[in-house]
């Protein structure tokens, strides 16, 4: 099994603007190589047959993606309307400013077939390709968000993966993120 960063993962994860909320101390290059070397301390099942997740306990600096809400920290939540890529819809996006997050114990790379980015327009080589990286204390899925799941259903004309909401994943993500958050 091959595994190769896509374009729109590298944008988001070695952005190269310097940004903590990156994947830190390695390229996108090193990151390809370790994930294509070393096996993953766990393969979960993805939201849909095309996509998987592989755990590997976190080698850098990384920071976790996202933070409990609480009390003390409520009030640095941030809110904007932003698209991941110019042909996409701006959609509504929260985030803390000013919080200091736990450098993550594990890195979740999600993975999607050839197959799949062929169908969103995406070329790979390799068996599978780098969409995304969850940065997390646990060796488990962050629930994607519910707006993700919502694109995802409008198709891959607005970028989107062409997979219908499930209103039991929606449910169990909106309690997850009611209680979380991003952070920059």
């Amino acid at each position: 099994m091959s595994i190769q960063m896509t374009d729109f993962a590298r944008r988001r994860l070695f952005p190269g603007d310097g940004r903590r909320t990156a994947i830190q101390d390695i390229t996108a290059e090193q990151f390809v190589e370790r994930l294509n070397a070393e096996v993953p301390v766990a393969v979960l099942p993805g939201y849909a047959p095309f996509c998987r997740l592989h755990v590997h306990r976190n080698w850098t600096s990384t920071r976790c993606s996202v933070v409990p809400i609480t009390e003390e920290n409520r009030h640095r939540l941030r809110t904007a309307y932003e698209a991941r890529t110019p042909a996409e819809l701006p959609v509504l996006v929260r985030w803390f400013e000013g919080v200091e997050p736990p450098v993550a114990n594990y890195l979740v790379p999600i993975l999607y077939s050839r197959e799949q980015l062929a169908k969103e327009g995406t070329a790979i080589e390799a068996d599978w390709g780098v969409v995304g990286c969850l940065y997390t204390m646990e060796a488990a899925e962050i629930p994607m968000a519910p707006i993700t799941m919502m694109r995802n259903a409008l198709g891959v004309e607005e970028g989107g993966s062409g997979v219908p909401l499930d209103r039991e994943a929606y449910l169990r993500s909106v309690d997850f993120w009611e209680k979380h958050a991003n952070w920059r």
